[in-house]
């Protein structure tokens, strides 16, 4: 069986991380095992539905790089399809019309109520013959079983029961011949071929409902795999008190594509004890068998540690251009040709420790800019008369000196040793000087970097 999964967002908001697991898990289950993973807009609600929204969606799938195959499809260009398969059931006696006014309804379940019984409606026109039916406002209904129970079998929660007395006759075509979303999700996913539904199990009582339609069609049904929702380190439903929700956000904060994907695949996910690695991996390893039926909690502590690894690991030239996206996501000017350049020479010793593209862009801060410098307030205080006046005597030291690692490492653990003093103590003031911060790479690193011609012009200025 060719696998086929799909993503079906809502552009009533931005990309929400859930809705990006949810992606994920869809996309990593068709690529491992090659087959297609399908992007459909579910925009039956036209008044909430933004093309802005859409755009958002599409934006956030890139960022984490989730590729789709063919065209993103629009479920409400596809309602004539819903409509024709509406009124197949009703020709079939699979729906009924119902002529049923709001009023009518309400007075049914208050009636319901003070008799403290099931406020699910149960339509007078269920079972009367079109011969009898009035010239008024019509909803067609989906016929419901009354009574019995049904059990689906889904590849994370096991097999799930439930009263058939609880499934309402649900509309399936409003009385102005719209179709309902309910409908609609199951011709599109039968009409695209979709093999495994793949979802939040917010809609796990949805799939009862919706069984019934491929009942009454008599089609193929998915394989069903309804994943937990995403907590907040308290326990509740990930929103915005705990922080970011978008995926969006997350680019604008700087975290690695990368890192977002291996850590939104461990969240729910997990393979062994594994918990760094790489996208090829998570193809080959991922399955539904190993997703929990608990909800993950989301902690930034752990996205921020595999987000390291990620950037410590990454290519030069892809970590580079990743951290180009991300100044223009967040409104930066786009670096230099000679800032790129830079970068690509020092992105070894950038890129350990980094968690995210703002730590990254800090690191190089030395880089980006040329002297005369300005030293924060600690930087400053490591420039007392001492540590001047031994900087002054090493620039000239450095202004014939082979511009090599090994070399400059020499030069100043002698010089160092000649004040009786460690190169550590010494590398704070170059530090100092060479970056205007106390925290940076290695000092030998900058100098590399920044060439001579830089390097010895930055020392001057501080042993000045």
């Amino acid at each position: 069986m060719s696998i086929v999964t799909r993503f079906a967002p809502s552009p009533t908001g931005a990309l929400h991380i859930g809705g990006a697991r949810t992606a994920l898990f869809n996309w990593l289950y068709a690529r491992g095992r090659g087959g297609k993973f399908l992007l459909r807009i579910e925009d039956t609600d036209q008044s909430r539905s933004t093309d802005e929204n859409k755009q958002a969606i599409l934006d956030g799938l890139t960022w984490l790089g989730l590729d789709w195959d063919g065209e993103p499809t629009s479920q409400a260009n596809n309602a004539p399809r819903h409509v024709e398969v509406a009124q197949a059931m009703l020709a079939s006696g699979h729906a009924y019309k119902c002529f049923s006014t709001q009023d009518e309804i309400e007075e049914f379940r208050e009636t319901a109520r003070a008799a403290k019984q099931s406020t699910l409606f149960q339509s007078p026109w269920r079972d009367v013959a079109p011969a009898d039916h009035p010239d008024l406002p019509y909803v067609i209904r989906l016929k419901a079983p009354r009574d019995g129970k049904t059990t689906l079998h889904d590849e994370v929660q096991g097999d799930v029961t439930w009263s058939n007395d609880q499934l309402d006759d649900m509309i399936l075509l409003r009385s102005d011949g719209s179709p309902v979303y309910m409908l609609a999700v199951v011709v599109d996913d039968h009409d695209m071929g979709v093999t495994h539904v793949i979802r939040g199990d917010d809609h796990l009582a949805n799939a009862f409902r919706q069984n019934l339609i491929y009942e009454a069609m008599g089609w193929a049904k998915p394989v069903l795999a309804h994943i937990p929702l995403i907590f907040g380190p308290d326990g509740k439903k990930l929103s915005k008190r705990h922080g970011a929700t978008g995926a969006a956000e997350y680019q604008q904060m700087g975290y690695p594509a990368a890192g977002m994907r291996n850590y939104l695949a461990r969240l729910g996910w997990s393979h062994g004890d594994d918990e760094f690695f790489t996208d090829a991996q998570a193809r080959d390893w991922f399955d539904l068998g190993g997703i929990g039926k608990s909800p993950a909690r989301f902690d930034f502590k752990k996205l921020a540690n595999i987000c390291g690894q990620h950037i410590a690991a990454a290519d030069d030239a892809a970590l580079l251009h990743e951290l180009q996206a991300y100044l223009a996501s967040v409104g930066e000017d786009p670096l230099t040709d000679q800032q790129n350049a830079r970068f690509l020479q020092a992105m070894h010793c950038l890129k350990e420790r980094a968690k995210t593209m703002p730590e990254l862009f800090e690191k190089a801060r030395f880089l980006m800019i040329d002297h005369p410098i300005e030293r924060d307030e600690k930087a400053q205080g490591l420039l007392d008369d001492v540590s001047r006046g031994i900087l002054s005597e090493l620039t000239p030291q450095l202004q014939n000196a082979t511009w090599t690692r090994d070399t400059l490492e020499e030069i100043v653990t002698a010089l160092a040793e000649a004040h009786d003093t460690k190169l550590g103590k010494l590398a704070g003031p170059l530090r100092a000087a060479l970056s205007g911060r106390a925290v940076s790479p290695s000092v030998f690193d900058m100098m590399l970097v920044l060439g001579q011609t830089e390097t010895l012009a930055r020392l001057q200025d501080a042993s000045n």
